[in-house]
């Protein structure tokens, strides 16, 4: 048994009917959001009010606000690295069309060591008969 005493809180309901209310706007917010178009900031957008949503839940209704800190810590560390992940999986995706522009020489299909040499013909070659 451990010695460490786990203390209880009691969350009033309203902070659950605010959270709740809160996430009905926030998803209310991102139908309304998701008419527009805002060019290169549409995956910002939709990902801002996706973030917000997430750490309600997180903070509230999973109790990380009120637990031990460790908790939190290792879940904003988790975040931010998944951040970190996601910005060069973002990057390298709209940065892939660089390589196919760049046009180079075509590549010949024989070496110059090859045009003066005679073809011996394969003597194991199936001649059709």
């Amino acid at each position: 048994m451990s010695n460490e005493q786990h203390k209880e809180h009691i969350i009033p309901l309203s902070t659950y009917l605010g959270v709740f209310s809160a996430l009905i706007a926030l998803t209310a917010l991102t139908v309304w959001i998701a008419q527009f178009h805002f060019g290169e900031w549409n995956l910002i957008v939709a990902m801002s009010v996706a973030v917000v949503k997430a750490l309600l839940v997180a903070f509230i209704f999973m109790h990380l606000l009120y637990d031990n800190k460790l908790y939190a810590t290792v879940f904003a560390g988790s975040i931010v690295f998944l951040a970190i992940f996601i910005v060069f999986t973002m990057y390298d995706t709209l940065r892939r069309d660089d390589i196919y522009e760049q046009v180079g020489k075509p590549i010949k299909s024989k070496a110059i060591i090859y045009d003066n040499m005679p073809v011996k013909k394969d003597s194991t070659a199936h001649s059709g008969h």
